[in-house]
């Protein structure tokens, strides 16, 4: 095969309306230092997939580009790495999008594929994995005994960050709507909160953790300001609430969520006292860091979960598409290419 097709992302707007499907595209024939060709056998979307392409401008997008970030295939041309022709391999991309037969990827970006798992299982791992792993591990430093509290235990990175909590000997409560419950559960979650009955700053304060929680991972994102103001009744001294999912995304949202926290910071003791220590985290997503969630699945400890598998045609991407945006996804949605 000499050439490929792709999905790329050519304007601002809804995947519907903006993602094209381009066709024989050449493969190239001589690579950048320092990257691989890979025969892609699977992706997975990722939210910031779909937002980024509502959200942020052609000019800043510098679109038309690939489509996605994680991925999962074969070495076709190793280019002097250390990978071989023929080496299955995953991860994310932070630059370079994904969503094609084949993609030129840095090395660095990639690790082998963990032996006991698909492509499709694979091909989600990339960027939760790493955020979950160095969440927990590197910034929140948790301990084997203490107690986690996940915020968002269903979404992507909350499913594996409860599972690499369990494997570290961790209690860990987690939040979820009801219908959710059972596949947390099943992962070791101690406690389980229903976040639909009633706001959980209500629902901690009527039920206060004894002892108090070591470490909150919040992974939709500081979409409940009150939740971090009223930290200081919940988390232990020098425990951190680490939010390590989306951000509010729009104008009318970032200024709620600025009012609230200005509001609590000039009436603390109103809320429960000072407010713990508040840090924002972005993944370094390279070699180092996927190695580290590689031996973590090649182990057992940390189990891929895939909600759905779609094709690479258009029905199949936008069904994906729809399938991420509804927001009932439990797991990994991913598009099968190979």
């Amino acid at each position: 095969m000499t050439t490929y097709s792709g999905w790329f992302v050519v304007q601002r707007g809804h995947p519907s309306e903006v993602l094209q499907l381009k066709s024989g595209l050449p493969l190239p024939t001589k690579l950048p230092d320092g990257h691989v060709l890979v025969k892609v056998q699977a992706v997975a979307l990722n939210p910031a997939g779909y937002k980024l392409m509502g959200a942020v401008p052609n000019f800043l997008s510098r679109r038309p580009h690939l489509a996605e970030n994680d991925v999962a295939g074969m070495i076709v041309d190793p280019n002097g790495s250390k990978f071989s022709a023929g080496d299955h391999v995953f991860g994310p991309s932070a630059t370079l999008g994904t969503l094609a037969e084949y993609v030129v990827l840095p090395s660095s970006s990639l690790a082998v594929m963990p032996p006991n798992v698909s492509a499709v299982e694979a091909a989600g791992l990339g960027v939760v994995g790493v955020t979950a792993y160095q969440a927990l591990v590197e910034k929140l430093k948790v301990e084997s005994g203490q107690t986690v509290f996940i915020n968002g235990g269903s979404s992507g990175i909350g499913l594996v960050a409860i599972q690499i909590a369990k494997s570290m000997g961790c209690k860990v409560v987690a939040t979820a709507s009801a219908k959710n419950k059972d596949i947390l559960l099943s992962l070791g979650v101690d406690e389980f909160i229903d976040y639909t009955q009633a706001p959980l700053v209500e629902q901690l304060r009527l039920n206060p953790p004894s002892p108090k929680f070591h470490a909150l991972l919040d992974a939709v994102g500081l979409t409940d300001p009150g939740l971090y103001l009223n930290s200081a009744s919940y988390l232990a001294p020098g425990g951190i609430y680490l939010t390590a999912g989306t951000l509010p995304k729009t104008l009318t949202e970032i200024t709620g969520v600025m009012r609230q926290l200005f509001e609590g910071f000039l009436r603390p003791t109103r809320l429960g006292g000072v407010p713990r220590q508040y840090t924002l985290f972005f993944a370094n997503l390279e070699q180092e860091n996927l190695e580290k969630v590689r031996d973590l699945v090649s182990s057992g400890a940390v189990k891929p979960i895939v909600d759905s598998v779609y094709s690479f045609d258009r029905d199949g991407v936008m069904k994906a598409y729809e399938r991420m945006m509804s927001k009932r996804a439990v797991g990994k949605v991913v598009v099968k290419v190979a």
